[in-house]
This record gives C-alpha cells, structure tokens and sequence, in this order.
C-alpha cells in the first residue's frame, strides 16, 4: 500500500514537473495545454514566470515530500492546489470566467491525495 500511494503522488509530480520546464522551454505548448493564450509584454513574462514556477515548485515540493518524508512538504503544494481551485471558482462567480469542472475537480482530487499522503507517508513536521 505504501510503495502504491508513493507512486500515485509521484505521477502528478511529474506532471507539474514537466509542465513547470515546458513553460521555460515551449510556452506556447505549455498554455495551449492550460487552455490559455499567450498575453503580450510584461503580461507574457509574467504568465510564464508565475505558471512556470507554480508548477515546478509543486511538482518539486511533492517529490521532496516523497523523498524526506516530511509532512510539511506536503502541505504546501495541497494548499497551492486548494487555493487554485478556490480562485477557478471565484472567477466563475464573480469575474465572467466559464466553470472549470475539471480542472477544479483534479485540484480538489490531487489536493485530498496529498493531504491523505501526508498521513501515511511521513514523519512529523
């Protein structure tokens, strides 16, 4: 059960791992993969250097967390993740922006497994 549940929070880690470099090295992939557009100056290097670092530094943290086995390191990027879901949501209420379903969906399943991880995989702090 343990070797499994490593592997289940690996698979997304890499994930965000290689979307977070395919930002660094193909943008305009790697939005059309999010469902975006590529804004124009300062916009576009804003959209690469804050999607890309997201999702490298949670692709990273979860594979720290499976590496050290350290719960802290699994909080971080589940509350990376809930707070991504949450603002979906915000921007579907409030800001015109079609309900992302499945993304939201994915962030809460990827969150949750994560947060149970941090139980059974790890040590204290």
């Amino acid at each position: 059960m343990t070797n499994f549940l490593r592997v289940l929070v690996i698979l997304p880690a890499i994930l965000f791992v290689v979307t977070g470099l395919r930002w660094a090295i193909d943008p305009q992939g790697a939005a059309a993969f999010l469902g975006m557009t590529m804004m124009d100056g300062l916009g576009r290097s804003s959209q690469i250097a804050d999607v890309g670092a997201l999702f490298l530094s949670m692709g990273l943290m979860i594979l720290m967390a499976v590496v050290t086995s350290r719960r802290s390191w699994f909080y971080a990027p589940a509350l990376m993740l809930a707070v991504a879901a949450t603002y979906r949501i915000l921007a579907w209420l409030f800001h015109g922006a079609p309900l992302a379903t499945e993304q939201v969906t994915v962030e809460v399943i990827i969150t949750l497994l994560l947060l149970f991880a941090a139980t059974r995989l790890s040590k204290p702090g």
